[in-house]
């Protein structure tokens, strides 16, 4: 699945229908417009037939090329950034996440309010002109800061409660599992599986913002805590990054990362490097981790093997062969989650915790 593939999927877990892709090849994206004058030709004479009226770019635009295009094709144009927080501003189900995705939301509206305004210079000068526009641009930033200063410390506090919550599960010598992986790999299916939880499963990107930790009794009778966490993705924002933060650091003091592979995607590789990618920004590149090459049930189905060579040939194009830190899973069928256990157990030699009671049940 390339990049543009994927935005319409997006698009379509925001509740839009899709009804046609254009790409455009350019040495350099257009300061002005990000494409080129050509293509908001087409675009134009497109709207007649394809009565579309919103244009999703596969990038972060500038405020004045989100604007300038707006004015030219006469419809409302986002970008890749505004098209994943809208998604998440739907997902976020606790007060935590949604603090943090309001915090994304304002950083991101700020350097755009200007737009807001634009109409009041095209006036030209004259009394009445001047002064008021301004003033009301001047007085909407000053909020937003207000607005984000607010939310920033809010967000600080929650992230001085987690890391209190984790203080106390040291102390209790529960090692933490953490899920890892692009969204919509089957994270949160996996958790289900192994934790007889009931974590939202939905076939969509980012059906889980939320994390979610259950408690895991080993087959050796040991305890561990296995956390859920919100799916990367290929150009994911950075103020999404920033503003999660006080989530993503959950997978700081992590005993173990698996990081959950869709098996099954044409761009599973893609996937992997992307994930590998945001977790090194997030400086957890030399983390102890397990890969889980999950959906083996459905690579199956699309592409029958014989004697194993369809799977063979798909861990090839990941560089990967099935060993002692790399486990073939289906989480939905339950296939090879017995090893998949064996391995967290020998990767967390030393650090593991007898059990004192099976209990399973949501931690924070």
């Amino acid at each position: 699945m390339n990049s543009l593939e994927e935005l319409a999927q997006l698009a379509e877990s925001a509740g839009a229908e899709v009804v046609g892709k254009i790409v455009q090849q350019l040495p350099a994206p257009s300061h002005d417009y990000y494409i080129g004058k050509g293509k908001i030709d087409e675009l134009v004479a497109l709207k007649s037939t394809n009565d579309y009226n919103v244009i999703i770019l596969d990038d972060e635009l500038t405020p004045n090329q989100q604007q300038n295009l707006e004015e030219a094709l006469e419809v409302k144009v986002i970008d890749r950034v505004a098209l994943i927080l809208d998604i998440f501003a739907r997902r976020a189900r606790t007060h935590e996440g949604r603090l943090q995705v309001e915090l994304a939301q304002h950083q991101y509206l700020l350097p755009r309010l200007a737009g807001q305004w634009s109409h009041l210079e095209r006036l030209g000068g004259g009394i009445g002109t001047r002064g008021p526009g301004e003033s009301q641009l001047e007085t909407d930033r000053r909020l937003i800061r207000h607005k984000i200063q607010r939310l920033e410390k809010q967000t600080e506090e929650i992230r001085k409660r987690r890391a209190l919550y984790r203080h106390q599960r040291q102390k209790s010598g529960i090692p933490v599992v953490a899920l890892v992986g692009y969204t919509n790999a089957g994270k949160s299916t996996l958790l289900n599986t192994l934790c007889r939880a009931d974590a939202l499963v939905d076939d969509r990107l980012f059906a889980t913002l939320d994390p979610t930790t259950r408690r895991l009794i080993l087959p050796d009778n040991n305890a561990v805590l296995v956390t859920d966490t919100v799916g990367f993705i290929r150009k994911l924002p950075p103020t999404i990054i920033n503003a999660f933060r006080a989530t993503l650091e959950e997978l700081s003091e992590a005993s173990l990362l698996l990081h959950v592979v869709d098996l099954a995607s044409p761009d599973a590789a893609q996937q992997c490097q992307t994930v590998e990618s945001i977790l090194g920004e997030l400086g957890l590149a030399d983390k102890k981790r397990l890969t889980v090459l999950n959906k083996l049930d459905r690579l199956l189905e699309s592409e029958p093997a014989q004697d194993g060579q369809g799977v063979e040939s798909v861990l090839a194009s990941l560089g990967v062969a099935p060993d002692e830190g790399t486990v073939l899973i289906s989480a939905v069928k339950g296939w090879g989650l017995p090893r998949l256990l064996e391995v967290i157990i020998r990767a967390l030699a030393g650090s593991l915790a007898s059990a004192s009671s099976p209990s399973k049940g949501e931690v924070r």
